[in-house]
């Protein structure tokens, strides 16, 4: 019985307990040992592999080294930055959120919306985008037919709530939305309401992303209009925006199409990203031949930027794929180079 004891009391004071008092006797004792022995096992378990345990220090976010990643690498996206950071640290720090974070990024391609959510994950999980409580789904590619929507949408409930039942602090990410099936996303509606648990289950700790192309001529259409009028972009504000995106997605073709979560103001916040200037561009540029461990001259980044497509034709002031075909055109360009040079 004193052996039994004593291993009781090593597993509860491996876990911040005391073990002071009678000595239990019986069932008791054995229920004691194997809850302590559990808790002992997840702790030693959690050193070597990625849990969602209390005190782990699996998920720890970082909104400081968030601030820093998107002022260094998101070019012309001031909104982004002075919105995302503190909506997340808003939610993550918050022990009793009222409901899941849902963030809805628009804007044209190419304008950092898959960036900003891999420094999302980077940021809150040790393992980053390999976290195995980051979810990606990607429309055209896990919800390609229509006519299987009502499928979709149960297998995705049923996806959801699996993994908020193994980890509250779970961040979902559903990339190309307005390509989703019509409807199908009204099936995540229970997750992000104002529900305590479900099922016995607490989704509000979780993080929900939308990332669409909808909304995008709006927000350059506004932003021509604000540039013609003389307005500084970086003076462009939220409020400018907001409104105009939230009725795009709810009207344009496209998952969000009359979607309940925008009728039931589901959707925390929309976030625009702008169309780039060619400046934004030789910075991308920038960041691309460094990253390649090139030394950037003036010269090359100018012929990156020669190389990209911009609209409108009088003025040709933003890139008409953002950011996203600048690694391309790097690469070409020092192939090209390197090349030439074997011959001279």
């Amino acid at each position: 019985m004193r052996i039994r004891w004593i291993v009781v009391c090593i597993m509860l004071l491996l876990n911040g307990l005391n073990c002071k008092g009678s000595l239990p006797i019986g069932a008791t004792a054995v229920g004691i040992a194997g809850a302590a022995l559990y808790a002992g096992f997840e702790k030693l378990r959690c050193t070597f592999y990625e849990c969602c345990y209390k005190g782990a220090d699996w998920i720890q976010p970082n909104i400081a080294a968030l601030n820093i990643a998107l002022e260094k690498y998101i070019h012309g996206q001031h909104l982004v930055r002075n919105v995302v950071s503190r909506a997340l640290k808003a939610h993550l720090f918050n022990d009793q959120p009222s409901k899941a974070l849902v963030m809805s990024f628009h804007g044209w391609t190419g304008g950092g919306k898959n960036f900003v959510s891999k420094f999302i994950a980077e940021n809150t999980y040790k393992l980053g985008m390999k976290s195995q409580y980051v979810h990606i789904f990607v429309s055209t590619l896990d919800f390609p037919h229509e006519q299987m929507a009502d499928i979709y949408k149960l297998h995705l409930q049923d996806w959801i709530r699996g993994n908020v039942s193994k980890c509250e602090r779970s961040l979902f990410i559903f990339d190309e939305i307005d390509k989703m099936p019509l409807g199908m996303i009204n099936g995540i509606k229970p997750f992000i309401d104002y529900h305590e648990s479900i099922g016995g289950v607490d989704f509000r700790k979780s993080v929900f992303i939308f990332l669409s192309n909808t909304g995008g001529p709006d927000i350059t259409r506004t932003m021509l209009q604000m540039w013609r009028a003389g307005k500084s972009r970086e003076d462009i504000t939220l409020m400018d925006l907001e409104h105009l995106i939230q009725l795009g997605a709810f009207n344009e073709d496209g998952g969000l199409h009359k979607s309940e979560l925008i009728q039931h103001s589901l959707v925390d916040h929309y976030i625009p990203f702008l169309p780039l200037e060619r400046r934004h561009i030789e910075l991308c540029a920038l960041d691309e031949i460094r990253r390649r461990g090139h030394r950037p001259s003036q010269e090359l980044v100018k012929s990156v930027a020669d190389e990209m497509v911009y609209f409108p034709p009088e003025n040709k002031l933003f890139s008409t794929t953002g950011c996203k075909r600048v690694a391309q055109k790097v690469g070409y360009i020092l192939a090209t180079r390197e090349y030439e040079n074997l011959f001279e």
